[in-house]
């Protein structure tokens, strides 16, 4: 039975490219994608909401694609590139999406905002979202409860380039 336990408990390397920068993790096997960059990198933008991936709070981009780094463990993405919040803004200068949220107040208490702005911009890249229907219907998986809606996809808008 110890043998099983210790099995259990053995740490794994994990490397990640996270904004840029190359680590190298010893984690649990279990450890999700959200609590790797919260509790081991320190990077407190992305945050933990349901932790069931129902609100999208979580949501980071892995090479590229958004993702619920709460569903999603961290051995599983091996050396990925992960993209936070933190990692948007280039030389000092916010990424057009963070200056948008801010153009358009689209936040209120700011809970939800990391993970509505990387799930935008993985949405941006994904180059599908033509109109407001659009957006507001490949959005769905990041919820507001202050109610911001209207005003992160005025944001978004601005950010395509869209009156």
């Amino acid at each position: 039975m110890g043998d099983v336990t210790h099995q259990i408990s053995e740490r794994i390397p994990v490397h990640l490219v996270v904004n840029g920068v190359s680590h190298t993790l010893d984690l649990v096997p279990w450890t999700t994608l959200l609590d790797a960059l919260r509790d081991h990198l320190a990077l407190s933008g992305t945050k933990k909401g349901c932790d069931h991936g129902q609100c999208g709070a979580c949501t980071v981009l892995v090479d590229g694609r958004r993702v619920n780094s709460c569903l999603t463990l961290a051995v599983m993405k091996d050396g990925a590139e992960i993209t936070t919040v933190e990692g948007l803004a280039k030389d000092g200068a916010l990424h057009p999406l963070q200056q948008a949220f801010i153009d358009h107040d689209a936040f209120q208490c700011g809970y939800c905002t990391p993970g509505q702005i990387c799930s935008a911009a993985g949405l941006l890249a994904e180059g599908r979202a033509k109109d407001t229907d659009e957006i507001r219907e490949l959005m769905s998986g990041n919820l507001c409860r202050c109610g911001a809606y209207p005003n992160i996809v005025a944001a978004i808008q601005q950010a395509m380039g869209q009156p």
